[in-house]
């Protein structure tokens, strides 16, 4: 199977038409047919149920697709982490993402300790919306990146455990919830006047409602302090909250995890030394006897 077969494959799916799979590739209508058929005979399954209205896929074709996504996103970033290497002269710097105003203290220390390791390279950040690092990941513009479970998508990475934390609601500190000594997730999302801030999709979109599209997180807690909504945060956002809020513990909240996720296939020793200090400096104390 090719990667050219994948993408156009990728296209009609995507386009549910083969007409406008055409247009989105550039190319004509009959030969992207003919791939698509040559590729079912390949497979020896239908990939789509074809009707006047458009192609709809099969349980084959949505595996297909699944793989498939994940099959080019690595061709990619191969391509774009190999000309990264190529313009560095061989010695890429690694490129670490992380939520922009998130795992603050966190990053600080790893990159200080890294920094003092026998060969280590440059560490470039590259600080993002909620629900872009995973994509940077995938796709090869970031090498490494620090990722929120259950927030999110961690399949296909290697991980280690950095952190694990309870979770708090931010609020106005004027707001009555203030005075609270702990608050349920029901409690949370019935507050009438402070809705929750929406976070993006995986695929970068955003469900409809009432709060706020969650892009960056300095800009939200804006929007807290002026009474516009409420935030749920790990609990080391505590130490960030600044005046003008309060963080109130959740009681019924599921702990957040905070990993180092990788490629499983990286070769790169850069990456494999951030990751080797990462598990030094926060492995998970010994359960207690």
């Amino acid at each position: 199977m090719e990667i050219r077969e994948l993408r156009y494959f990728i296209a009609v799916a995507e386009e549910a038409h083969v007409g406008r799979a055409a247009q989105r590739l550039g190319m004509a209508q009959p030969p992207l047919s003919r791939a698509i058929a040559q590729l079912e005979r390949r497979i020896g399954a239908e990939l789509f149920v074809r009707s006047p209205r458009g192609m709809t896929l099969t349980s084959a074709g949505e595996t297909l697709l699944q793989e498939g996504r994940a099959a080019v996103a690595a061709v990619e970033a191969a391509e774009r982490r190999t000309r990264r290497a190529v313009q560095a002269g061989g010695r890429a710097p690694v490129v670490l993402t992380a939520k922009a105003g998130a795992s603050g203290g966190l990053m600080a220390e790893l990159l200080e300790a890294y920094a003092a390791e026998p060969g280590a390279v440059e560490v470039d950040v590259v600080l993002s919306a909620p629900g872009h690092q995973a994509l940077m990941l995938r796709d090869g513009r970031a090498d490494v990146a620090l990722l929120h479970e259950p927030f999110d998508d961690l399949r296909g990475f290697d991980t280690d455990t950095l952190r694990v934390e309870d979770q708090v609601v931010v609020v106005p500190a004027a707001h009555p919830l203030s005075r609270e000594s702990s608050l349920t997730m029901a409690q949370v999302r019935s507050i009438p006047d402070l809705p929750l801030p929406r976070w993006p999709e995986l695929d970068g979109s955003y469900r409809d409602g009432p709060g706020p599209e969650l892009r960056d997180l300095t800009q939200v807690l804006q929007l807290v302090r002026l009474g516009r909504c409420a935030i749920v945060l790990p609990e080391s956002s505590r130490a960030g909250a600044g005046d003008g809020l309060a963080v109130v513990p959740l009681a019924d909240a599921p702990r957040v995890r905070t990993v180092i996720a990788w490629p499983p296939h990286s070769t790169s020793p850069g990456v494999a030394g951030l990751v080797r200090t990462a598990s030094r400096l926060f492995a998970p104390l010994p359960a207690a006897r």
